[in-house]
């Protein structure tokens, strides 16, 4: 049986997976959010091992360089919250480990989402499910935290029963690789070379699309596509909304962007016979939701882009508009820097959820 030990004001925080796109990105939210880290310790492979990363950040070294440290069973001695974004069996294999230890894990893969014992978390929507955690917490996948972010204040006026949605995603979201290899196909494509190396991707990234992230499942979908559907059921707590995505990989380097079409479960009508929830009352909901920025002026041709909006921590909406295909909805464009909220950003904000 777990039995989580008291959290200090100032924790001890590891960082497994250091070394990778996520793992920097976290190092550089835990000193933008002033995360009150008494010290932060370094994990990777052996490979990495030894390895100096600058951190000036809460809980820096005096030299302000960390040392890496072979990620082992005996890590966690002394840790009290453990961020783990080093691939899902790396996660697996350390979790007794971690919550031996008296540490709480907060995972960055797909390895515990759906696991009945493990809460699923975005700190906006569901933060009271970290109270029943058992040594181990979730972040959910990057594209289902945008999008939820933004269906929570919606579904606060009205049941939604319906969402469908189309994802375009950045080569980041592959990680380092990934976006190594946009950078490297691209230069190859512009310097007239006919073959391209292609290892990140199932297909050349440079000036295409790939409709498809993850392995492809039974039904057709991806399991990209089903995470959406399963993780949003747990996290909203609403296991009768249907969500139907189409995940599709784009060449740019960082940040996701989803169409987004709500439809409402609710046959209510406003007073001058408009579906209800109304389209003032929906903008207003997002405008004033925690972690939301409302991008919305058509005329100006001001909308939400992923280039302007990388290396920021909110998530943005805009183009809000009636869905006039069904009786009462609402679509959307939705935008987030997948690094950082679809990542190392909910990590670090659970974790700021779990101090005293």
């Amino acid at each position: 049986m777990y039995v989580a030990k008291p959290m200090p004001k100032n924790p001890v925080v590891a960082i497994a997976g250091i070394t990778g796109a996520v793992g920097q990105e976290m190092l550089d939210v835990l000193t933008q959010l002033n995360f009150p880290a008494s010290k932060v310790i370094a994990l990777a492979s052996a490979r990495s091992a030894g390895k100096r990363i600058p951190y000036a950040g809460p809980g820096a070294p005096a030299d302000g360089e960390l040392v890496v440290q072979e990620l082992t069973e005996d890590s966690f001695e002394g840790v009290d919250i453990a961020l783990f974004s080093a691939g899902g069996s790396i996660s697996e294999h350390f979790e007794k480990a971690v919550v031996a230890s008296g540490a709480v894990m907060i995972d960055n893969t797909s390895a515990f989402r759906m696991r009945d014992d493990v809460p699923l978390v975005v700190p906006e929507v569901n933060a009271d499910d970290i109270t029943w955690h058992k040594g181990v917490i979730a972040n959910p996948n990057c594209t289902t935290i945008q999008m939820v972010v933004a269906l929570n204040p919606i579904y606060q006026l009205a049941p939604i029963k319906r969402v469908v949605v189309s994802t375009y995603q950045s080569s980041s979201g592959a990680g380092a690789e990934g976006m190594k290899e946009l950078y490297d196909q691209t230069r190859d494509y512009l310097n007239g070379k006919e073959e391209l190396t292609v290892e990140a991707f199932a297909h050349q990234i440079a000036f295409n699309c790939i409709p498809q992230i993850d392995v492809f499942m039974d039904d057709g979908s991806t399991k990209e596509e089903w995470k959406m559907v399963v993780e949003t059921k747990k996290i909203m707590h609403a296991p009768d909304i249907e969500v139907a995505p189409f995940c599709v990989r784009i060449p740019i380097l960082r940040s996701h962007s989803e169409s987004i079409h709500v439809e409402f479960d609710t046959d209510k009508l406003d007073a001058e016979g408009h579906a209800y929830p109304t389209l003032d009352e929906v903008r207003n909901a997002l405008e004033n939701a925690p972690g939301l920025v409302v991008i919305d002026n058509p005329e100006k041709q001001e909308y939400p882009m992923p280039y302007p909006v990388s290396g920021t921590n909110e998530t943005y909406v805009g183009r809000l508009r009636r869905d006039p295909s069904v009786k009462s909805g609402v679509a959307f464009w939705c935008v987030a820097d997948q690094l950082r909220k679809g990542a190392a950003l909910n990590a670090v904000q659970i974790a700021q959820a779990l101090l005293p």
